[in-house]
């Protein structure tokens, strides 16, 4: 590692100092380019770091760590992709429209929906700013009830406490779509520095968003008797005040939240990751949730947006459900109450690396079923490319849309809210959530799922695996002879799959799109021998776990060899 600065990453941070906005940035980068230029080489790693380019405006927007330079998430960053956004809107003749702006807890979210709302009132575009940091969806609602434009939400959802982000959602509250994500970010590019872009502080206030969320998320119930023990945690995040909200208005008044990690904190003091996904970041809600007794234990990410599940198994034991768990139980219960008059063509999606047993409960009650590609960008807009019919939507990595004529983009807090429902609606059958699920196997099939990931320092290396694995895929894995699916040009995505004597496997292989990894995602498939049987189902069980762990130890040989 060097200790010499090159001239041109020196020259670079004198320019971006001089056209900073923020005082704070400003002498944030002066003191690492300071150390730099004293031969530190750690600061001068560190500097070329920060002045490598700017931020990607990827398909949902920025996000990246808060600090100083073109490369993190600050003041004059978020200013340059505003007026790139805005210019992107007035060149497609929606310059006046309204745009809705909401933000997190975050370090630096206040700051940056103020500048967000600035350029774009600034660009002569209608703003309507929410008043006080809320969850994602919320923001997503509004966006779709108000037929804004855009929407801009200043998050980095689960990300760690050093992050942020920029999300942005188009007309209808609909996720960012190629090509506009490269079209913004081409007009970012142009943009002018931050400090020649101007701003205006004339923006209104949308001080109803919240309400009108919550009036709709609670009419989302049906059950006739709503006596349900629930607790929950927002893990820090904005979503447990609301939540609390949307499931008393609903009618399930005994809720109790996990009290460490009940209020907003950016620095996430009482887990080490903020994602319900990760191992042991549930443990206080669980915990919680045996101590009283519940019914349900639910665990929303930190900008509400995702939502996981908790329930009693059969001996007692509280553990969380997988989101394909998860995904295939609200899916269930969505078709199972849709109101066919309302919805006359129902269709229900989930994407290629999710459960496959979806597709089954879509026949069972005879609606349309599609499979996407990875990300909420693709399952909103199912079937015919509008998500046309769409009444449920789920991605394994907890993402749920459960009510897609309002909130067009996962939602944890109205996924949540009908969680709840379906407990008591099972309840009236004498069934819990493992009761549940033993029905949907019994039915279905077994279908475990399970992830082997790869983490590298070196990108090139995950492109080597997968060069490799495309010029010499392999013809079994655990025992079982495989075929291979080539995704491109569509995506960069590899499918296997084989049969098995009572059933199959599957094993999607591909890059992150948002971290330095290589993922690699499984499903063995067992069906039950002799239906209704639960001595069968035991049996079904066990023969997928075991060819699951075989399968995770051939698929991790695999791909690191």
């Amino acid at each position: 590692m060097s200790n010499t600065l090159d001239p041109r990453v020196r020259d670079a941070a004198h320019r971006w100092i001089a056209e900073d906005v923020d005082p704070a940035s400003r002498a944030e980068l002066q003191d690492v380019l300071v150390s730099a230029t004293s031969g530190s080489t750690s600061a001068v790693a560190e500097l070329d770091d920060r002045m490598s380019g700017t931020l990607t405006f990827g398909t949902a927007g920025l996000r990246g760590a808060v600090r100083a330079g073109p490369n993190g998430m600050n003041r004059s960053v978020v200013i340059r992709a505003t007026a790139g956004l805005a210019s992107w809107l007035t060149g497609r003749g929606r310059s006046g429209g309204v745009v809705v702006v909401g933000r997190d807890a975050r370090h630096g979210s206040t700051a940056f929906a103020e500048d967000t709302a600035g350029v774009l009132t600034a660009a002569g575009f209608d703003v309507r700013v929410l008043p006080e940091p809320l969850p994602t969806p919320v923001l997503a609602h509004a966006t779709r009830a108000l037929n804004a434009v855009a929407g801009v939400q200043i998050t980095a959802s689960h990300n760690p406490p050093g992050d942020n982000g920029y999300k942005v959602y188009l007309r209808g509250g609909v996720p960012l779509l190629a090509p506009a994500d490269t079209e913004i970010e081409a007009l970012i590019d142009k943009a002018p520095a931050a400090d020649a872009i101007p701003r205006s502080e004339s923006w209104s206030f949308h001080r109803s968003a919240l309400e009108e969320y919550l009036d709709r998320v609670s009419a989302l119930p049906t059950s006739a008797d709503r006596r349900l023990r629930v607790v929950a945690t927002a893990l820090h995040g904005v979503g447990a005040k609301p939540l609390e909200r949307a499931l008393n208005r609903a009618g399930f008044d005994d809720v109790l939240l996990v009290t460490s990690q009940a209020e907003p904190d950016p620095d996430f003091p009482t887990v080490e990751f903020p994602n319900p996904e990760e191992p042991g970041t549930a443990d206080a809600l669980l915990e919680l949730a045996a101590e009283v007794d519940a019914n349900l234990a639910v665990a929303l990410d930190p900008d509400a947006d995702r939502c996981a599940l908790g329930m009693a198994d059969v001996d007692g034991t509280w553990r969380m459900l997988r989101g394909d768990e998860t995904g295939v139980l609200l899916g269930e219960h969505v078709l199972s109450t849709t109101d066919h008059q309302r919805h006359p063509d129902p269709l229900v999606a989930t994407t290629i690396v999710s459960s496959t047993m979806l597709t089954a409960v879509a026949a069972e009650h005879r609606v349309h079923y599609d499979e996407t590609l990875i990300g909420f960008k693709w399952l909103v807009r199912a079937g015919d490319g509008a998500g046309t019919g769409l009444v449920y939507a789920y991605e394994e990595a907890l993402g749920h849309c459960v009510d897609p004529d309002h909130v067009r983009d996962k939602d944890g807090i109205s996924a949540a809210v009908l969680a709840c429902d379906m407990v008591c609606r099972g309840k009236e059958t004498g069934r819990d959530l493992a009761g549940m699920l033993d029905s949907l196997e019994l039915a279905h099939g077994v279908h475990e799922t399970g992830q082997v990931s790869v983490r590298v320092i070196d990108l090139s290396v995950i492109a080597a695996v997968m060069r490799r694995l495309r010029a010499e895929p392999p013809e079994e894995l655990a025992g079982v002879r495989v075929s291979t699916e080539d995704l491109l040009p569509d995506s960069d995505v590899l499918v296997l799959r084989g049969p098995t004597p009572h059933g199959d496997v599957r094993v999607v292989v591909r890059p992150s799109g948002t971290e330095p990894k290589l993922k690699c995602y499984l499903q063995v498939v067992d069906n039950v021998v002799e239906q209704g049987s639960r001595t069968e189902l035991a049996a079904s069980r066990r023969r997928a776990r075991e060819l699951l762990e075989d399968l995770r130890g051939a698929v991790s040989a695999l791909v690191e060899s």
